[in-house]
């Protein structure tokens, strides 16, 4: 019985058994892009603070979603790391529970920033003229702080109805905590948390989806009415960086909500490690390039600090 309530106090990992020796290439692999996303989005943060007149909204925005790249991938790669240069495959309920807050609340957190950055772009472009007087630094304020308030709450309340639980088993069939990964351990009934799970889904998710769609038809329609080139240029061109992050993230999402419903053993072990991988390191390590490059103020203000760096180095 003691034996029993010891193994039940710890989740084992599953998918690492079958790495064999290279687990050590993925664990080079592995530290080389958490480090590159933490040195490209922190050059993306640096660059924005350091330049006043890259304080506008629209900046604010892209700085916030590098600090949530690299608060999702602090969840990640520090415990991935260790898994994979470690013989033992496990980890005590807390720290599980603690990975799936901070995965989850990034992956709302991604989809609500996208949302407030559409908003932005879409008042920028639709009403020029009262740009300046709607978003104002007490409204932006307000909507950075809802922006990481509410998923933070829906899905501590989430963790904790999953936390409740009594479980029956401890093997996860992945590669990190996911809470739907524990709710199938499962003993009792799970319709509580299912529900309230589609509750989350579907205002942190499926609405802001929904509105980045309303937002981005209505640009299209104000620069298919333009007469001006010039206009329509410039509009396409700021809203670019942010069309390529909210696809590529919306496809790497639903794949990962779609296929994580799948039982254990239905899917390929590969296709499972890269599905729900994807949404955690592609977005984080394309969105500084696509911004660094697209927007000239940044990329001229991340040049300058490496000028300068290179400089005091010699």
């Amino acid at each position: 019985m003691m034996e029993n309530e010891t193994l039940l106090s710890y989740f084992y990992f599953t998918l690492f058994n079958s790495q064999g020796l290279t687990r050590y290439v993925f664990f080079s692999l592995g530290l080389m892009l958490y480090v590159s996303i933490v040195f490209f989005n922190s050059f993306i943060i640096a660059a924005i603070i350091l330049d006043t007149s890259l304080h506008k909204p629209m900046y604010l925005l892209i700085s916030c979603l590098s600090a949530n790249a690299l608060y999702g991938s602090f969840g990640l790669f520090p415990r991935l790391l260790i898994d994979l240069h470690s013989d033992i495959h496990t980890i005590s309920h807390s720290a599980c529970f603690i990975q799936n807050f901070i995965i989850n609340t990034y992956a709302s957190y991604e989809f609500t920033l996208l949302t407030a950055m559409a908003y932005d772009r879409y008042i920028a472009i639709c009403q020029p003229l009262q740009y300046h007087s709607i978003m104002t630094s007490k409204w932006i304020a307000l909507i950075i702080a809802g922006v990481w308030i509410y998923p933070m709450f829906t899905i501590g309340v989430g963790v904790f109805l999953t936390v409740r639980l009594p479980l029956c088993g401890n093997k996860i069939v992945k590669l990190y905590c996911s809470n739907w990964a524990i709710v199938r351990l499962s003993c009792v009934s799970t319709t509580v948390n299912n529900l309230y799970g589609f509750f989350v889904t579907a205002t942190t998710i499926f609405i802001p989806f929904a509105f980045i769609l309303y937002t981005y038809v209505q640009i299209l329609i104000i620069c298919q009415r333009s007469s001006s080139a010039l206009y329509k240029q410039k509009a396409l061109h700021t809203c670019l960086p942010h069309i390529v992050s909210f696809v590529n993230y919306s496809i790497a999402l639903f794949c990962e909500i779609a296929f994580s419903r799948y039982k254990p053993g239905e899917l390929p072990e590969v296709v499972l490690i890269i599905l729900s991988l994807e949404y955690l390191i592609i977005p984080p390590l394309l969105n500084p390039l696509v911004y660094g490059l697209n927007f000239p103020e940044i990329r001229r203000k991340m040049s300058h600090v490496a000028c300068e760096r290179t400089q005091a180095q010699t």
